[in-house]
C-alpha cells in the first residue's frame, strides 16, 4: 500500500483448484484494508482465469467498496472482463432455505438417533465385558499376574474412604424413613409396625441402593477421571508399548476391589440405617433399644438380610465396568474427560436401578 492506495497484483494460475489459499488471503485483506482510500486490482499477470476466480475477485471488490474504498481494475483482458460482468450480473446467490421439518418427524428422528447410539454403546460394552472376562481367565490361570498392590489401594479408596459418607447418609435416611413411617402408621394405630417397615425396606432395598448410588457418584466417577486422564496424556499407549496390558493394570484391580468393598459397605449401611431408625423410634414411640432389637429379629429372616448382599457384587461390577469403559473412551481433550465422567455416573446409576428392579422381580418370583 502506497499513498493510501491498496494495490492487488494477481499472477499465475487462478483456476478453481488453486484458489483455496488465495481466497483466505483475500478475505483477510478485505476484512482489514487498513487506512487505504482506493484499491487497484491488477489482473494482467494471470495466466488462467475461470468463473470461480471471477467470483472471488468480484466479491473482494464489493467488500472493499462496502468499506468505503474506490475500486479500480487494471490489465483486464476481454475474456476476464466478460467473466466479471457475468458474475456481477448474477449477483449474490440467494441462501438455500431448507423446508421446515414436521415436529413428528423430528421426534422420530431423535428417537432413531438415540436408539442407534444405545445399540452402539451396548455392543461396545459387551465387547469390553468380554475383554475383562478374558483377562480374568488369564489371571485365574496365572494368579501371579494379578496386581495386588493396586487392588488393595482401590479397596481403600473406594471402600474405607467412602465409609464416613455412607454411614452418615444411611443413618439420616433411616431416621427419616422411621419418622415418616411412624407419622403415617399412627393414623391407623399401627405405629408399632414402624420397626418392620424400617427393617424390611432397609435390608432389602434402600441400604444397598443408596450405597450403590453413593459409590457410583464417588468411585465410578473417580475411575473414569483417572483412566481418562491417563488416556489423554497417552500413558495407556505407553503401557502397551512397554508390553503391559491396561486391562490387567487398570481395569481388573478396580473391578475386583469394588466387587469386594460394596457388599461390606452395604452391610455397614444396613446397620447404620437400623440405628438411625432405632434412634427415632426411641424418641417418638418411647421404645427401648432391647424391644427394638427384638422386633427387628421378629420382622426379618436370613433372606431379608441376604437379598441385599447377593445383589451388591453385581451392582459393584456394573459400576466399575461402566466407569472404566468410559475412561478408556476418553479422547485427547480435557472436555472429553468431564463429559465421559458425567456420562459414566448417569449410566451407572441408571443401570443400578434397572438391575435392582430385575432382582426384585426375580426374588419375588422365587418367593424370597
Amino acid at each position: 500500500m502506497e499513498n493510501r492506495v491498496l494495490r492487488l497484483e494477481a499472477a499465475g494460475n487462478w483456476s478453481i483448484v488453486h484458489l483455496n489459499s488465495v481466497d483466505r488471503e483475500l478475505r483477510k485483506l478485505s476484512a482489514r484494508p487498513g487506512e487505504a482510500q482506493r484499491a487497484v486490482i491488477d489482473l494482467s499477470a494471470i495466466s488462467r482465469f475461470d468463473t470461480a476466480a471471477a467470483s472471488i475477485v468480484s466479491r473482494t471488490a464489493a467488500e472493499l467498496e462496502q468499506r468505503g474504498l474506490r475500486v479500480e481494475f487494471e490489465g483486464v483482458s476481454e475474456a476476464q472482463h466478460l467473466l466479471l460482468d457475468k458474475v456481477e450480473a448474477c449477483g449474490k446467490p440467494e441462501p438455500v432455505r431448507q423446508p421446515p421439518v414436521a415436529l413428528y418427524l423430528q421426534i422420530v428422528g431423535k428417537i432413531g438417533e438415540t436408539t442407534r447410539a444405545i445399540g452402539a454403546e451396548a455392543r461396545a460394552m459387551l465387547g469390553f465385558i468380554g475383554a475383562v472376562i478374558v483377562t480374568l481367565g488369564r489371571t485365574v490361570a496365572n494368579p501371579r499376574r494379578f496386581r495386588m498392590i493396586p487392588f488393595v489401594h482401590h479397596m481403600e479408596k473406594s471402600g474405607f474412604d467412602a465409609l464416613p459418607l455412607v454411614c452418615l447418609l444411611t443413618f439420616l435416611i433411616g431416621a427419616v424413613v422411621a419418622q415418616q413411617g411412624a407419622v403415617q402408621l399412627r393414623q391407623f394405630g399401627a405405629e408399632v409396625f414402624t420397626v418392620n417397615l424400617i427393617a424390611i425396606i432397609f435390608l432389602r432395598e434402600v441400604g444397598l441402593l443408596l450405597t450403590a448410588i453413593i459409590v457410583a457418584g464417588r468411585s465410578g466417577s473417580a475411575f473414569t477421571a483417572e483412566i481418562g486422564s491417563m488416556k489423554m496424556r497417552e500413558e495407556i499407549d505407553a503401557m502397551r508399548t512397554l508390553g503391559l496390558d491396561p486391562m490387567e493394570m487398570l481395569v481388573l484391580p478396580r473391578v475386583a476391589a469394588l466387587t469386594v468393598t460394596l457388599p461390606l459397605l452395604t452391610f455397614i449401611a444396613d446397620i447404620m440405617g437400623l440405628i438411625g431408625g432405632g434412634f427415632v423410634v426411641f424418641f417418638m414411640l418411647d421404645m427401648s433399644p432391647g424391644v427394638y432389637i427384638s422386633r427387628v429379629q421378629d420382622a426379618v429372616d436370613f433372606w431379608t438380610f441376604g437379598v441385599g448382599l447377593v445383589k451388591a457384587p453385581f451392582m459393584a461390577s456394573v459400576i466399575a465396568l461402566v466407569g472404566c469403559r468410559a475412561g478408556l473412551a476418553v479422547t485427547g481433550s480435557a472436555e472429553s474427560v468431564g463429559a465421559m465422567t458425567t456420562s459414566s455416573v448417569v449410566r451407572s446409576i441408571f443401570l443400578v436401578i434397572i438391575l435392582d428392579a430385575l432382582f426384585a422381580m426375580f426374588f419375588t418370583a422365587v418367593g424370597i
